[in-house]
C-alpha cells in the first residue's frame, strides 16, 4: 500500500469534519444542544472522542462552526453579485433559494430555531450573526427606501420577521403548511 498524497489526507479529514457535523447537526436538531454530550456525538458518528477533539476544540466550537457556515450558506444567496445594490430579481432569488434550503435542510433549520430562542447558546454565536446580518439589513433597507416606502427599516425587518415565521411554522408542521403559496404571497407583498 502506498502512502497517501496530501490530496488524499485533506480529502479525508474534510470528509471526517463533514461526517462530525453533520452527525452533530441532527443530534442537536432532535436533541438539543445541552441534552448532547461529545460522547454521544463521537459514538454516533462511529469515531473516538479524541479524533473529534483534533478536529473541535469544545462542544461550542462545533455549534459556532455549524452555525456558521449554515448562515453562510443561506446568506450566500443575498445579493448575488454583492455589489452592495439589492434588484427585485435578486431579492425574488433569494426568498426563492430560501425556500428551497428551508426544505432541503430541515436539521440545520430546527437548530437555528431552537438556537436563536435560547439566550445562553445564542451568546456563542451572536457576534458573527449580527455582523453577518446587519449589512444585509441595511441593503435590504435601501432597497426599500429606493422604492420610496415610508418606513424602509420597518419594511426590511418585516421581511426578516416575516421569513423566520413562515419557516418556524414550516419546521413544525412541513406536510401541512403550504409553502410554496406563502412564499408566493411573500413575493407579492415584499417585493
Amino acid at each position: 500500500m502506498s502512502p497517501r498524497t496530501t490530496k488524499q489526507l485533506e480529502e479525508i479529514r474534510a470528509s471526517k469534519r463533514a461526517l462530525i457535523m453533520n452527525t452533530a447537526l441532527k443530534l442537536f436538531a432532535v436533541e438539543g444542544y445541552y441534552i448532547t454530550s461529545i460522547s454521544k456525538i463521537a459514538s454516533a458518528a462511529n469515531i473516538s472522542k479524541g479524533l473529534l477533539y483534533n478536529y473541535f476544540k469544545s462542544k461550542e466550537d462545533l455549534l459556532s462552526e455549524i452555525f456558521h457556515l449554515g448562515m453562510d450558506e443561506i446568506f450566500k444567496d443575498f445579493d448575488p453579485n454583492q455589489d452592495g445594490v439589492l434588484t427585485k430579481e435578486e431579492l425574488m432569488f433569494f426568498i426563492d433559494k430560501t425556500f428551497q434550503k428551508l426544505n432541503k435542510n430541515k436539521d440545520f433549520w430546527k437548530l437555528y430555531f431552537i438556537l436563536i430562542m435560547k439566550p445562553s447558546v445564542f451568546k456563542i454565536y451572536e457576534k458573527r450573526f449580527m455582523e453577518l446580518v446587519a449589512p444585509l439589513f441595511q441593503t435590504l433597507e435601501n432597497y426599500y427606501s429606493a422604492k420610496g416606502l415610508k418606513n424602509p427599516n420597518a419594511e426590511a425587518r418585516l421581511l426578516g420577521a416575516t421569513l423566520d415565521g413562515v419557516g418556524m411554522h414550516y419546521i413544525l408542521d412541513p406536510e401541512n403548511f403550504p409553502i410554496e403559496i406563502v412564499k408566493q404571497i411573500i413575493i407579492e407583498k415584499h417585493i
